[in-house]
């Protein structure tokens, strides 16, 4: 079984919310192991918008436990991909690996994909 595993900072929003779409896109296939984690994955809530748009699309993140990346969790994913630049450059700086952004892989767009305050700003 192939694993992929996206990485933000808190694990509540960007790399959460691209965990939770991809497994409901995949469903029950099975052929994936889909996961996130946070650089920092302090302890926090989920936006409420969040929560709502995902269990909107099917996909429910109420029992989401965040998790902080690890070297482990690097080790058994066979794509990694970061939410941001920064997240890039953490993985680069804590790990010594190099990966490319979300949008890199999935859009052949070098951007990185914008932060909860950055996207919903009011």
């Amino acid at each position: 079984m192939k694993s992929i595993l996206f990485i933000c900072t808190g694990n509540i929003f960007r790399s959460q919310t691209a965990e939770y779409a991809l497994k409901q896109f995949l469903g029950s296939q099975g052929l994936y192991c889909v996961g996130s984690a946070g650089i920092e994955a302090k302890p926090q809530s989920i936006h409420p918008i969040v929560c709502a748009r995902l269990l909107e699309h099917g996909a429910d993140p109420v029992g989401h436990i965040q998790r902080k990346l690890t070297q482990s969790l690097l080790d058994q994913a066979d794509c990694v991909a970061a939410m941001g630049r920064d997240h890039q450059e953490a993985v680069r700086q804590l790990f010594g690996l190099s990966i490319p952004l979300f949008n890199q892989l999935c859009f052949e767009r070098d951007e990185p994909i914008l932060d909860v305050h950055e996207a919903l700003p009011d």
